[in-house]
Parts: structure tokens; sequence; C-alpha cells
């Protein structure tokens, strides 16, 4: 397993107790599992690409959260000749390697289609990128240029104009009240959307709507106070699962598995989520 840090990060936490169930379930035909976790930068990226390269396994569990060094990786260890599975975010689509996760392009056209429902004379959309350096990913990227995509396919919204702000995350005291004058709704292209939601009732701003992504804590809060409207909702637990599975059957049962497994795009609202 090679995965990003998490520590205060409930997306990757959940992808781990996927993971940890079917080590539980599968453990029992002999499946042992190591971790190497990296921090959220390219030098502890690269450092951890090295020593999985070194190290002696049967299968890979990959997030692949930075696209260069990546795509660099997975060429020199298809030498190795060792199943990859990757998970989150799908860097290159081709019949060596397995990815399990959403369609990222396809997302953010679902975000795009949701915002288009309001129903005013004029719509200013605000795209709220609040970033740390693993936000140069291909799946974020792909969210935003989905987003877009929808409005250039659907040119009858002339009604909706865009804005983009961008904050790093050691910035979010950057955020302002000036960047939400005169905006409908708020488009965050990752799971951070509750900062947003967080700041927009702090300073009893109303009207906004905020769209997002992820079931964290932080942000189902915000969606059960009627702050956030939509979650679009990327099960990490069954990304988690399921990159284990297919590695079992791959490697121990010899059966041919996906090199595609989109995880469905889940529409959460307040009145359809529930604990599990």
């Amino acid at each position: 397993m090679l995965l990003p840090k998490y520590d205060n990060l409930e997306y990757w936490k959940r992808q781990i107790e996927g993971i940890e169930k079917a080590a539980i379930e599968f453990g029992k035909f002999g499946v042992v599992l190591d971790y190497f976790f990296y921090n959220f930068n390219t030098t502890s990226f690269k450092k951890y690409l090295k020593k999985v390269m070194n190290f002696d396994c049967d299968g890979l569990l990959f997030a692949p959260i930075f696209y260069k060094e990546s795509v660099h990786f997975l060429n020199e260890y298809k030498k190795k000749d060792i199943p990859v599975v990757m998970v989150d975010t799908n860097i290159i689509s081709n019949q060596e390697y397995t990815y399990i996760g959403q369609d990222a392009f396809q997302s953010g056209y679902l975000a795009g289609r949701l915002i288009s429902l309001a129903v005013k004379d004029e719509n200013n959309v605000l795209i709220l990128k609040i970033t740390s350096e693993i936000d140069s990913s291909s799946a974020y990227l792909e969210r935003i240029d989905g987003f877009y995509s929808f409005f250039r396919k659907h040119d009858k919204f002339t009604n909706f104009n865009f804005s983009e702000v961008t904050i790093k995350d050691s910035g979010i005291n950057e955020l302002n009240t000036a960047f939400f004058l005169g905006i409908d709704s708020v488009y965050v292209p990752n799971s951070r959307a509750y900062i947003v939601a967080r700041f927009l009732k702090e300073n009893n701003i109303k009207g906004i709507c905020i769209i997002g992504y992820d079931l964290s804590k932080e942000n189902v809060e915000y969606l059960n106070q009627d702050t956030i409207d939509f979650l679009i909702n990327q099960r990490p637990e069954e990304q988690g699962y399921l990159g284990i599975n297919y590695l079992y059957k791959k490697i121990i049962l010899k059966e041919p598995i996906k090199n595609t497994h989109h995880i469905p795009l889940e529409i959460i609202l307040k009145e359809n989520y529930s604990e599990v």
C-alpha cells in the first residue's frame, strides 16, 4: 500500500478502513499488507516511490496523487511485472493497470449540472480552490475541466458568470467577505467545502449554494445545517476494500479483473444522508 498519510484527513482514513476490512477478510488466505505513507508533497512522494520500487511484494495498491512522478514510477515499475491497482486518481488508462474510483471529469460535469438548476435571471458562480500541493493532481484539475465542460456543452446557460479564487491550505485566513459579493453559488472541487460553509456562517452570509465533495464530519455538519447544499460522495471505504479485493482475485485466484471500476457518482443532500 502506497498512500498519503491520513492524519486529520478523513477521506484517506476511510480508505484505510476499507483496506483493513479487506485485510481481515482475505488474511485467512495468506494476504499480508505492508503500508508506506507519504506526506502531501513531492519530496516525500518521491522518497517513498524509491522505497516501494525496492520492496519485495506480489501486488501494489497505489494512490498516484502527483502526476509526473507517478507516470515515471509506473513506467519503471512495470518491469517488475507486478499487478498494480490505483485508487482515487487515474493517471494512465490502459490494459496494464486497474483503476478504482470516480470519473473525475464526470463528477465535475455533474457539479455543473447541479449548479445549473438555479433559476435566476443571472447567476454568479465562484470556483473556490482551497489547495495544497496535492491539488496539482490530475483528478482535481479534471473536476474543474468537467465543471466548465458542462456549461460549454449547454450554451443555453448564457446567464452564468464564473470567477475563480485560489487559497492555500495554510492561508485560509485570507478568506474575506469581498469574495462572495454578488455570488449565488460556490463550487469547491475537493473535500474542503466545510471551510467555505464555516466562513459564510460565521459572517452571516446567506443564500449561497455550496457544492463540494466527501462525507467528512465537518462537511456533513454543515450539510445538516443547510449551509452546504450538495456533496458528491466518493465512497473511499469502497475504493480501499475493492483495491485489495481486486489484487486478491488477480494474484491468488488468478481471475481476470476489470481495468476500470468507476464508483457511482452519489449526490448527497441533507434529506438523503444517513450514517452507515
